[in-house]
């Protein structure tokens, strides 16, 4: 069926492994053939029943391996073997034998959870770890487990770690094939790249290095398009006569894609590759490779609230990929654009796509499922719960989930689309005319850097009939306007026909309904997001005037983000598309800023408010409510007699005594328990500050407790004279202040239960005189010195020899004694 290739020494223990235990990791690096030998080897070895889908993670290579597989047999794509890819299939009854692409396989799950006249399944490249990759493992896995006991899985990668695939397939046998054994030499770059140089240049100045002492083809690896049609510029008037430049990427028509491919029927082939030549692909006549070193993968953007293409260092797993592309048919080189000292800064593997990307599609299928956060299903890298709730909130608030988390009529359809949930809602919503918004949103923007940043002027250029080569003045991107109108005819098809009224603003909002956003109050451009998030535009942008806008795109800023793409919208629009989500809600809230509890009632689209007024009958519990947060903020203050109140309340429960704590903690923490049912009437700073707490406060304490206070810690001390003087509670020991002739004929010193009184003597100018706690001791020692003083500052008052026996007076003497 085919040459011998050094895959064929690993079948034979592949095949044990599937007939043990149906399963297995299978290893091999590039070159050794194990795309197009293994599944023809099963089918040969009659390893499963029914079909046989092997899934590859690009249209191109799924494609590719189909026909070399049927040329082996002798027949064409759509015979035994065949494959579907997105907008292209060529199967038949006679298929035994399916190349997809990725999505297909999740799609063929949900429909058919049983994969009913699937017999097996092989997981090629899994090292890409693409996210529909991942989900299409963690499925079938558990279909096999709980409906297919016979249904066959393999999982073939060229450098991945075995070891946890292995793991993860409940001890999965391993299988590993040597490879071809042709020997690549490395060059790298003498001195890093000079700061500025760029990319494409640099790479077209290494190629002519490397056709210089080689011979054969040339796979030259660049991150996308842009940088391809730059290099491919640099080239071109310097290339030898024989050479001949082809270029190799996703977006490029078929016939050009096989011209890249198929060996040159005279002189040298030049191919300027995406990471698209890096697997599955046989690019004929390749003896060089130069690497670019730079990889473009998808990365979820807040910006965009999708993911987006964004060119980062290759790994060293991928460049050890690219560089086995030298080796496949003769000894090669491999020249790299870094230095040796570089590559030490590279990370061992890229990173999977499940911990980069905008998991609201993982989300859609897992609750398509019944699966909605995963658990039980066999993921290599788990979904970050905090993104995946963050998708989930998305997909209820387009409809697609419900409050359960559940899959919804609505959601079910948006899962058969190839489209983002956002995208596929808008088409399902808005119906044919959303397809060019779909293609635009799912394209690269075809306008250059520093266009305004107007939505109607990117839909302008698309709907063109001129042939878009200038809008305003701004110059479109050719190739990119026409990938846009060619998505948009296919994406008609699968539209709604709901609201074919719908402006481009709406429809926009309909993909978008977290991002409608009003501005803010003031003179800079500052606007407020529905789902919570602000915005902020140039102010010399035609669009920093409008009241409404659809933010289509930002830099992603979390704290206040730069908008990139808008659109304005009318708020009757807005009310339009949206009346079931538009809220009116009553607000009751501490205002730092006003000093004041403010009540408004608002009309609300999320954190949009459309209207906004007072509201005067706010219920007074509801007012009392929000005053807490005012007392949060300003402070117990509480009075004199409160303090001395809080005092005498600890110290009994000091004591041992059960009485509510009312340390300032533990009173800012109960404020609702005992501070809310006296707040009647108290809206503002000011009248916080004339509210006494003390009445509140002595609300806590039950008839016994207080009763129990009142004994053990009084809050008088009653004067011979039975004048009530407060007990001051605050300092270590109970204290009180009185003139010293008010304590004449005293002779036991007054207590609080146990504890003596800390009592201060004052003059009858109200100065302390003496400070005691044995007042029958101050009597039998001080007390000479201090009358003799007295006498002499106070002739007019009466002071006694022998104070313990004369009466207490606050009086001074009669005249003329």
């Amino acid at each position: 069926m085919t040459d011998h290739l050094p895959i064929h020494d690993a079948i034979p223990a592949l095949l044990s492994a599937l007939s043990d235990q149906g399963r297995a990791v299978l290893m091999a690096p590039p070159g050794a053939g194990k795309t197009t030998v293994v599944p023809l080897e099963m089918l040969k070895a009659d390893a499963f029943d029914g079909r046989l889908i092997m899934l590859e993670p690009r249209r191109l290579a799924a494609r590719g391996a189909a026909e070399r597989m049927a040329q082996t047999l002798g027949e064409r794509a759509g015979d035994i073997v065949g494959y579907r890819i997105r907008g292209e299939a060529k199967v038949s009854k006679s298929t035994r034998i399916e190349v997809v692409t990725e999505g297909i396989l999740t799609r063929m799950l949900q429909s058919d959870p049983a994969l009913e006249g699937v017999g097996a399944v092989i997981f090629d490249e899994f090292h890409e770890r693409s996210l529909n990759a991942d989900l299409g493992l963690a499925l079938a896995w558990e279909a096999m487990g709980a409906l297919r006991d016979d249904l066959k899985l393999v999982v073939m990668s060229a450098t991945l770690d075995a070891d946890p695939v292995a793991l993860l397939l409940d001890d999965a046998p391993i299988v590993r094939s040597e490879g071809r054994a042709f020997p690549v030499e490395t060059r790298h770059l003498e001195r890093p790249l000079a700061k500025g140089a760029r990319l494409p240049e640099a790479t077209a100045d290494l190629v002519l290095d490397a056709l210089r002492g080689t011979d054969g083809g040339v796979l030259v690896f660049l991150p996308g398009e842009g940088e391809i049609r730059r290099c491919e510029s640099a080239l071109k008037g310097r290339l030898p006569s024989d050479c001949h430049l082809h270029t190799l990427f996703g977006a490029m028509n078929f016939a050009a894609q096989r011209a890249a491919i198929l060996p040159a029927k005279n002189g040298r082939k030049i191919v300027l590759a995406t990471s698209i030549a890096e697997t599955s692909l046989t690019i004929q006549d390749i003896r060089v490779v130069v690497d670019a070193g730079r990889a473009r993968r998808a990365r979820f953007d807040a910006g965009s609230g999708m993911s987006r293409l964004v060119t980062e260092r290759v790994s060293k797993a991928e460049a050890e990929q690219r560089r086995g592309r030298a080796g496949r048919v003769a000894p090669g080189i491999c020249y790299r654009l870094w230095t040796k000292g570089e590559e030490g800064g590279m990370p061992p593997f890229a990173p999977a796509e499940i911990e980069t990307a905008d998991l609201a599609p993982l989300a859609l299928e897992l609750a398509s499922w019944g699966s909605p956060d995963g658990a039980g299903l066999a993921f290599l890298t788990p979904a970050n719960a905090g993104v995946l709730a963050e998708a989930q909130a998305l997909l209820r608030g387009l409809g697609a989930l419900d409050r359960t988390g559940r899959i919804t009529d609505h959601g079910a359809k948006l899962s058969r689309l190839p489209l983002h949930p956002r995208l596929g809602h808008m088409l399902l919503t808005a119906g044919p005319n959303a397809a060019e918004l779909a293609a635009l949103w799912g394209d690269r923007d075809p306008l250059p850097r520093g266009a305004s940043m107007d939505l109607a002027l990117r839909l302008e250029a698309i709907r063109d009939p001129k042939g878009f080569t200038s809008i305003r003045g701004i110059q479109a991107n050719r190739g990119g306007i026409e990938r846009i109108r060619t998505e948009a005819k296919r994406l008609r098809r699968m539209a709604g026909d709901a609201r074919p009224d719908l402006s481009h603003a709406q429809m926009a909002a309909l993909a978008y309904p977290d991002r409608v956003a009003l501005r803010r109050p003031g003179d800079a451009p500052r606007f407020v997001m529905s789902g919570g998030k602000g915005a902020v535009m140039d102010e010399g942008d035609a669009l920093a005037g409008a009241r409404l806008l659809v933010i289509t795109d930002t830099d992603g800023n979390p704290r206040e983000a730069r908008i990139r793409q808008a659109t304005q919208i009318g708020e009757g629009e807005v009310r339009d598309i949206f009346a079931d989500q538009i809220r009116w809600i009553d607000s009751c809230a501490w205002s730092k800023r006003d000093g004041r509890v403010v009540a408004r009632r608002q009309e609300c689209l999320g954190a949009v408010v459309l209207d906004d007024r007072n509201w005067k009958e706010a219920p007074s519990d509801i007012v009392a409510k929000a005053m807490l947060d005012g007392v949060r903020e300003l402070g117990l203050r509480p009075s004199d007699a409160a303090k001395r109140f809080i005092a005498r309340v600890e110290l009994v429960r000091a004591e041992g005594n059960s009485l509510p704590a009312m340390t300032e903690s533990a009173l800012m923490d109960t404020l609702d328990t005992w501070l809310l049912p006296h707040l009647s009437g108290v809206k503002t700073s000011a009248d916080w500050k004339k509210f006494d707490i003390l009445d509140a406060l002595r609300a806590m304490l039950d008839w016994n407790q207080m009763s129990r206070l009142d004994v053990e810690a009084p809050a008088h001390f009653v004067t011979p004279l039975g004048n009530k003087t407060p007990i001051d509670y605050s300092g270590e020991t109970p204290e009180i202040s009185l003139r010293l002739q008010e304590m004449f004929g005293v002779t036991r010193h007054p207590t609080v239960g146990k504890t003596p009184l800390r009592v201060t003597l004052l003059s009858p100018a109200r100065r302390p005189v003496q400070t005691t706690t044995d007042i029958p001791n101050f009597w039998a020692t001080s007390y000479a010195d201090v009358r003799k003083d007295m006498r002499g500052c106070y002739p007019k008052h009466p002071w006694p020899e022998d104070p313990t026996v004369a009466d207490p007076t606050l009086r001074a003497k009669p005249r003329g004694k």
